[in-house]
């Protein structure tokens, strides 16, 4: 009677199956699920990974720096991003962020193969799944062997137990490399920093690894093989020729400046990569305004790296071909932390240097005249006698704007001083030319007057003292995300000046390769039209 019972409490077969098919379908659907969610986040990671670089740098495509400043202190992530890039994440703070590093490299590949993680210009590829080679880094440069007296010779290097190749100083300990001169002479130093950069991008020492990714940043590598490069470096130390070699010695000799650079025209014109294309994918430094003033007209179809154009015609340098770099800062830079802010910096307008300029500085004298005796206006003569340099480090740090006012030519190292000093720079300079301008928009931590408006009575400090707090401030910060920018240092690092530098080469190098490639499109042609017409003259 039990057992019957118990069997009559048993479901029926029918009931059976119902349950069984609920139970095969509910699986089916949690397998499916799980197979689409792990599709989609492998599709997730590729879209990823082809907007935004699996490098550590930063990506293929590169960021731009143009995000302004909303004036906040902090608070979650901003995007900087370039017009045809994806955005990419940046810290509020900013300051020394890696993401600097590839900002400035236009996103540029030329006639490469693609390989996996390419960098925009920057980065050294974070995690270690890439090396920092000719087929990694955005430029491949070839440099030239020229001898000692053209470049570290002036600085006493010999060649002589050096322990590198025996054409370059060692450039694996930092601590070992030629010293450059100081004073003023660093202002323009960029060939120094550039050649040493360049020397040490194929080492795997711990001077080219001494960067916080623990890589030396992957935007130009020296190549052996000159059919492989993209720029063919010209390492002639040209301001520093200028400033150690310019004088004569006896009656109608010829300087040693001149001499280097007759030798160095020599020298191009010999080489069958100048003659092949002329020249124009050749990168020459004459930073200083008066270096080679004998041969840059002669070498005018290269690349040069400038501080202005205000001695050059248009037709021998120009923004079309020419890259503008910064001057070496000769005060202190500011960090982030001991920057003071607005209300610990009392003196409005801060103007030290020479007031008595010819050309475009007239404007330095009509100013004097008009602000020197305001009393929160700082405007005076100074050099770098006197404890000239410490007095103006004292003096952009405890100024809220620094007047950067044409001189003899356009440009002058005060505007880099400023920024080195967070000090707002106020641009009075009709015709300067500002480094990195392609991707920078100065006029988030700038103020620019014309010359004509700012010697007009009153105009420049009612200016000045019509910005608030709070506009000066969102500048100040900006400020002190951009310095590092303008940092030249050895071994390099991320998205510092020299970074930068070859960033901007890079973007030049896009224009130029063009122009090249076209000119080169009836080379075989012209050879065989030549021939031809060579046979029906002597036919």
């Amino acid at each position: 009677m039990v057992a019957e019972r118990k069997m009559q409490a048993l479901p029926p077969p029918e009931h059976h199956r119902r349950v069984l098919s609920y139970v095969v379908f509910l699986a089916l659907s949690l397998l499916a699920f799980s197979c689409w969610a792990l599709i989609s986040s492998r599709i997730d990671s590729a879209v990823l990974m082809a907007s935004g670089g699996s490098g550590g740098g930063g990506g293929g495509a590169a960021s731009l720096l143009a995000a302004k400043d909303d004036g906040g202190g902090g608070g979650g992530d901003r995007r900087y991003q370039h017009p045809t890039s994806s955005p990419v994440a940046v810290p509020a703070s900013g300051g020394n962020s890696t993401l600097r590093a590839v900002e400035m490299g236009g996103g540029l590949v030329m006639n490469r193969p693609p390989s996996g993680g390419r960098g925009g210009g920057g980065g050294g590829g974070g995690e270690g799944e890439r090396t920092c080679d000719a087929e990694s880094a955005l430029l491949r440069v070839y440099v030239y062997d020229l001898p000692p007296e053209f470049h570290f010779g002036m600085l006493g290097w010999t060649g002589k137990g050096s322990g590198g190749d025996g054409a370059w100083p060692d450039v694996r300990d930092a601590r070992a490399v030629p010293r450059y001169p100081g004073g003023l002479n660093l202002q323009h130093s960029v060939e120094y920093w550039l050649t040493l950069d360049i020397l040490s991008s194929t080492s795997s020492s711990a001077a080219a690894a001494a960067t916080p990714a623990g890589r030396r940043p992957c935007t130009a590598v020296r190549v052996a093989n000159a059919s492989l490069a993209d720029v063919f470096f010209v390492p002639f130390f040209a301001s520093l020729s200028y400033n150690r070699h310019s004088k004569l010695h006896g009656r109608g000799a010829t300087s040693r400046n001149r001499f280097l650079q007759a030798e160095l025209v020599k020298y191009l014109a010999r080489q069958e990569e100048w003659r092949r294309w002329g020249g124009k994918n050749h990168l020459i430094v004459p930073h200083h305004p008066n270096s080679m003033m004998d041969a840059r007209r002669r070498l005018s179809a290269a690349m040069f790296v400038l501080s202005d154009f205000g001695r050059y015609p248009p037709d021998v340098a120009n923004l079309r071909k020419d890259v503008i770099a910064p001057y070496k800062h000769v005060v202190p830079s500011l960090g982030d932390g001991d920057s003071p802010g607005f209300e610990q910096r009392p003196v409005l307008a801060y103007f030290q240097g020479a007031i008595h300029r010819k050309d475009g500085g007239r404007v330095r004298q009509k100013l004097y005249q008009l602000i020197k005796d305001e009393k929160d206006v700082h405007f005076t003569y100074g050099s770098v006698r006197q404890n000239g340099i410490r007095r103006a480090t004292k003096g952009m740090a405890s100024s809220k704007f620094c007047l950067n006012i044409a001189g003899d030519t356009p440009s002058s190292n005060r505007l880099f001083d400023a920024i080195a000093s967070h000090c707002v720079p106020v641009v009075i300079s009709d015709n300067i030319e500002l480094p990195f301008e392609d991707v920078m928009d100065y006029s988030e931590f700038c103020v620019f007057v014309r010359a004509s408006d700012a010697v007009k009575k009153g105009f420049l400090l009612n200016l000045l003292r019509g910005i608030t707090q709070d506009e000066w401030t969102a500048m100040w910060r900006r400020l002190k995300e951009v310095a590092h920018h303008f940092e030249y240092q050895y071994p390099s690092q991320p998205g510092d000046a020299v970074q930068m530098i070859w960033g901007a080469v890079a973007r030049k190098m896009h224009f130029v390769k063009l122009q090249l490639h076209k000119s080169g499109r009836y080379q075989r042609t012209q050879s065989e039209s030549r021939r031809l017409d060579s046979i029906e003259v002597h036919s």
